[in-house]
C-alpha cells in the first residue's frame, strides 16, 4: 500500500503524456499492476507522482515528459499508421525520423488512403481526439465512378446500416460537379469528387459507407482533421510543425 500524495500529477496523465499509451490504456496497465513507482507496484488510480519519481512499466523505465510535440504529416499512399510493422511495410515513422522524440499517430488512416495525420507525444490530446464522445470531425475527398444519385447522397447523409449497426449523419457535398477520367482509370470510367465530414473512427468507414450504396472508393484522401487543415502546404510524404495557435485551437477543441 502506498500513501496517495497531496502535489503532483496523476500516474495515468504522466504515463500518457510520456507516449507509453492513451490515458484509458495507462489506467488498464495501471490496474493490471505492471506500473510501479520508486520500485512499488501501484495497482489503484489516483496515485500522484513528482519528476524526480522512478516510474516503470513492465520493468522498464518511463522518461517524464520534458516538452510536448505535435506535427502534421501529409501521409501517402503505401505506409502503415503504426510505428512499426511486423511485415516490414513503410511506416509514418519512418517518414520522421529525424524528429528528436518519439511522436505517435492519432488514429489511423488506411494503408490505402492518404492526407492529414496528426502525431505527438500529448496523449491526454490524443485521447480526447479519438473518444467519440467529443464529436472531432474528419473530412475526406472521396473519388467514385459516378455521377452519385441523389437516393444514395440522401442516405449517407441520414446514416447507413452497416455490418457493425448504423453510422451516424454525414455530411456529404460535391466538390466536382463534372465527372471526368483519369489515367489511372478505364477510359470510360467517369469519376466524381466528393467531400465528407464525419465523426466517428470506425474501421474504413467512409469505404463501406460509400460501398454500400453504391458506390465504391476509387480514392480517399483525408484533407481536415479536426480543426487541422492539410491544404496545399504539404507534399505527399512531407510533415510540418503544429504552430502555437493551432496546438491551442485543437486542445481548446476538446476541452484542454
Amino acid at each position: 500500500m502506498t500513501q496517495e500524495k497531496e502535489s503532483g500529477e496523476r500516474l495515468q496523465k504522466v504515463l500518457a503524456k510520456a507516449g507509453v499509451a492513451s490515458r484509458r490504456r495507462a489506467e488498464q496497465l495501471i490496474l493490471e499492476g505492471r506500473v510501479s513507482v520508486n520500485g512499488t507496484k501501484i495497482c489503484a488510480l489516483g496515485h500522484k507522482v513528482e519528476t524526480q519519481d522512478y516510474i516503470e512499466v513492465d520493468g522498464k523505465p518511463v522518461e517524464h515528459p520534458e516538452s510536448l510535440h505535435y506535427y502534421l504529416l501529409n501521409k501517402p499512399v503505401g505506409t502503415i499508421t503504426s510505428v512499426s510493422d511486423p511485415q516490414g511495410r513503410p511506416t509514418v515513422i519512418d517518414l520522421m525520423k529525424d524528429i528528436p522524440v518519439r511522436v505517435y499517430p492519432v488514429g489511423r488512416l488506411d494503408y490505402d488512403t492518404s492526407g492529414a495525420l496528426l502525431l505527438t507525444n500529448d496523449g491526454e490530446l490524443a485521447h480526447r481526439l479519438m473518444h467519440p464522445s467529443y464529436g472531432v470531425e474528419k473530412t475526406y475527398r472521396v473519388w467514385i465512378q459516378g455521377p452519385i444519385g441523389i437516393n444514395a447522397l440522401e442516405t449517407l447523409r441520414q446514416g447507413v446500416l452497416l455490418e457493425d449497426g448504423n453510422t451516424a449523419p454525414a455530411k456529404v457535398v460535391r466538390v466536382s460537379g463534372v465527372s471526368r477520367t483519369t489515367n489511372s482509370q478505364p477510359k470510360d470510367t467517369k469519376l466524381e469528387i466528393l467531400e465528407a465530414t464525419i465523426h466517428e473512427g470506425r474501421n474504413r468507414q467512409i469505404r463501406r459507407m460509400f460501398t454500400a450504396v453504391g458506390y465504391p472508393v476509387l480514392k480517399l484522401e483525408r484533407v481536415r482533421f479536426g480543426s487541422l487543415s492539410q491544404g496545399n502546404t504539404l507534399s505527399s510524404g512531407a510533415y510540418r510543425a503544429l504552430t502555437k495557435e493551432e496546438i491551442k485551437e485543437l486542445r481548446n477543441s476538446v476541452g484542454l
